[in-house]
C-alpha cells in the first residue's frame, strides 16, 4: 500500500471545484486526486529532460571515440600486415 499525507489550506473554492470534477468523473475526490498526481508525475520536468539529454550527448560521443578507435586499431592492424 502507498503513503499518504495531507494538504492543508485548500481554499474551499478550490476545494469545492475538484470535488464537483471528481463528482461529474464518478469517482471519489481521493481517486481523482490521486489520478492527477500520477499523471503530474508520469510527465518528466524540464531539468529531467535536460539531464537526460546531457546524459545521452555523452554516451554518444563515447560511442563515436569508441568507433574511431576501432578504425584507427584497424587501420593500425592493417598497415601492419602490409609491412
Amino acid at each position: 500500500m502507498g503513503s499518504g499525507f495531507q494538504i492543508r489550506n485548500v481554499p474551499e473554492e478550490t476545494h469545492r471545484i475538484l470535488k464537483a470534477r471528481a463528482a461529474a468523473r464518478r469517482k471519489s475526490l481521493n481517486t481523482y486526486l490521486l489520478e492527477i498526481l500520477e499523471r503530474e508525475v508520469a510527465r518528466p520536468t524540464l531539468g529531467e529532460i535536460l539531464d537526460r539529454a546531457a546524459r545521452e550527448a555523452v554516451l554518444a560521443e563515447a560511442a563515436e571515440a569508441a568507433e574511431a578507435a576501432e578504425r584507427a586499431g584497424a587501420a593500425a592492424v592493417e598497415a601492419l600486415d602490409e609491412a
